[in-house]
């Protein structure tokens, strides 16, 4: 599992690993990956009052490495409908298996804990669902219900799966009154039999477009992986096939194996490197791209909507 909080500076290493084979996976890692880790904050509070309610996060389900910055924060990026995926994605950490039945009470618990932690903005996310008949399209609609009726004013994103290509899942979530849609396509198409083999790459696109039709105004955000063995031409392409799906907001980061189960990491990808297909997506159109090493799907997503709100000059949520 990723280390959090517990050196001085923030190093990624496998828990199964021996003290040497951690050792030598430190020493594999550039410069530009090795930071001071952020002050605690509010972690262990946030920790203590998610567990309570028994909710889960994506950030520690998916052993994300800017977890201790955002718990500190006082923020996480909930996952519902469990912490077990009815998929395998080759990058992913989440447990895969047979999800367990849904709880009624969960967009409840989730609401109640948004307010105590004091959010503005929710991301949620969950696991897959193909168990169930419209994906837990109906689950997350609730949820966002819930939170929109209960926190006047708060602005939510939700980052779906592809829901097979079931377009009254989208409509369902669409219509569920959520400020940013997001599904990510995670990797260029030549690379989903091996990193998402149950996935779909035209699909992904296809669920994106739906839901920049449905709703005109809505915010379409989806991000994308680097390190995977991806070309500079294929990454470009993809880019291009996100904004032609109507895609608005781009985060673009480094993939990192989270455990020795998962796909290994092909090539650290500079900074340099970053900056150059920030410019370049923003050049074809993006109003808001976040790239860079540390950049996930859901990180400083508030901040993010808070400065296309500006740029639009609105100030509803």
């Amino acid at each position: 599992m990723i280390s959090y909080c517990n050196n001085r500076t923030n190093r990624f290493s496998d828990s199964s690993q021996t003290p040497s084979e951690r050792q030598s996976s430190r020493e594999r890692f550039p410069e530009w990956l090795k930071r001071p880790v952020p002050p605690g904050g509010q972690k262990f509070a946030v920790e203590r009052r998610l567990a309570g309610r028994g909710l889960h996060t994506v950030c520690k389900e998916a052993k994300c490495p800017n977890r201790c910055e955002c718990y500190g924060a006082g923020k996480a990026t909930f996952l519902i409908m469990g912490d077990v995926c009815s998929r395998s994605c080759s990058f992913c950490s989440v447990e895969s298996g047979i999800p367990g039945s849904l709880d009624p009470d969960e967009p409840e618990k989730l609401c109640t804990a948004a307010k105590e932690l004091g959010l503005r903005y929710v991301v949620i996310t969950s696991v897959t669902r193909d168990d169930l008949p419209d994906g837990g399209a109906s689950h997350f609609a609730k949820t966002v219900g819930e939170l929109k009726q209960r926190i006047p004013g708060i602005g939510v994103e939700v980052l779906v799966p592809d829901f097979k290509g079931n377009t009254a899942s989208i409509d369902t979530v669409v219509s569920s009154g959520i400020d940013v849609f997001n599904h990510n396509i995670e990797t260029i198409p030549r690379l989903y039999p091996s990193i998402r083999p149950q996935a779909n790459y035209r699909q992904s696109l296809n669920v994106l477009r739906y839901a920049a039709q449905l709703q005109k105004t809505l915010q379409i955000k989806s991000g994308v992986m680097l390190g995977l063995g991806e070309k500079d031409t294929e990454v470009l392409k993809s880019f291009e096939d996100l904004r032609k799906a109507g895609c608005t907001i781009l985060t673009i980061g480094q993939y990192l194996q989270p455990s020795p189960s998962q796909a290994r990491v092909v090539e650290f990808i500079a900074p340099q490197q970053f900056e150059h297909y920030n410019a370049r997506a923003r050049e074809m159109g993006f109003i808001e791209v976040a790239a860079g090493p540390f950049v996930r799907s859901s990180y400083r997503a508030g901040e993010i909507f808070e400065k296309i709100q500006n740029h639009s000059g609105t100030t509803d949520t």
